[in-house]
């Protein structure tokens, strides 16, 4: 059964430079799949060609069976978008800001006015139904685009970062209503910094660099083939370097620390105390950050 996005060599290039190259992915009906990516990977750029807000260069591309480049309005009235960026409209209030937006949908008034107060209570905003946006702390705003993305009541939903620099509590509440959009049907792809939020949320997601894809899978399946099951951690010492190189296990040094991979954490870490000289070693459980900066390196993109 085709996805509700499929994507084949897809690319888009700027004057000669590939965003995205020759990528192939398909999101189903009902998942949540993630794009992951340091900046500049191409990930904002996949999602801008999605929402037939960027035309592609080559390949193709399919949503609900339609090409964005030739059926952009169609698609568009299936789809709700939360940007990475605030762009409500500050002259107007919580709900205006809905009732607002629901005309672009040609939603009749009475419609509109149910959905905007359903929508409020949604996203916990119902006492701040007429406060202007420039009253509205960072986690307001965010939960209110949310809302008025899903105005039209959308198929899919298209988020960009959408916790960005949001406390934890305001994160959980997101997250706890993108799972309850999931259950009620919804499709939803998303970008996101936080590999934590990945892992939390979706059902299958790529890695992606230099506008390609490095990985693709489910977030467990991914951690347990890229780096294991668990990490243990040292300081980093000459003795300790020494004696992991003289046992022939491989090793990563990260700044002060060095990380060995492994499904047996226990056992090497009572093998490395009692061989090697050190009078730390840890152990935890390999995250999905693990195999990002695996596989991305450590440097920092600006």
């Amino acid at each position: 059964m085709p996805g509700i996005i499929e994507a084949d060599e897809l690319t888009k290039t700027y004057g000669g430079t590939a965003a995205v190259s020759h990528v192939r992915f398909s999101v189903k009906k009902g998942e949540i799949f993630g794009f992951l990516g340091p900046n500049g990977a191409g990930k904002t750029t996949t999602m801008r060609m999605i929402a037939c807000v960027s035309p592609r260069t080559s390949g193709t591309l399919k949503v609900f069976g339609m090409d964005p480049d030739k059926n952009p309005a169609e698609i568009k009235q299936r789809i709700g978008v939360v940007p990475q960026e605030s762009n409500l409209d500050p002259d107007f209030t919580c709900a205006g800001n809905l009732l607002t937006y629901a005309r672009y949908f040609d939603i009749p008034a009475a419609e509109a006015e149910k959905r905007t107060e359903n929508l409020l209570a949604f996203v916990a905003l119902t006492e701040k139904r007429d406060v202007s946006i420039d009253k509205l702390s960072g986690g307001m705003k965010r939960r209110l685009i949310l809302a008025r993305a899903l105005i039209n009541n959308p198929d899919l939903l298209i988020l960009d970062e959408p916790t960005i620099g949001l406390d934890p509590q305001a994160r959980h509440l997101i997250w706890e209503r993108l799972r309850l959009l999931q259950a009620q049907g919804n499709t939803i792809v998303l970008t996101t910094h936080y590999l934590d939020e990945a892992a939390r949320l979706c059902d299958r997601l790529v890695i992606m660099d230099n506008g390609t894809f490095l990985v693709e899978g489910k977030p467990a399946d991914l951690v347990r083939d890229q780096v294991g099951s668990e990490i243990v951690e040292m300081d980093n010492t000459p003795d300790v370097i020494a004696c992991l190189t003289e046992m022939g296990i491989p090793y990563e040094t990260i700044g002060d620390q060095v990380q060995v991979a492994t499904g047996a954490s226990r056992e090497l870490a009572k093998t490395l105390l009692d061989r090697c000289k050190t009078s730390r070693v840890s152990t935890r459980p390999a995250t999905l950050e693990d195999v990002f900066l695996k596989l991305t390196g450590r440097n920092l993109r600006e």
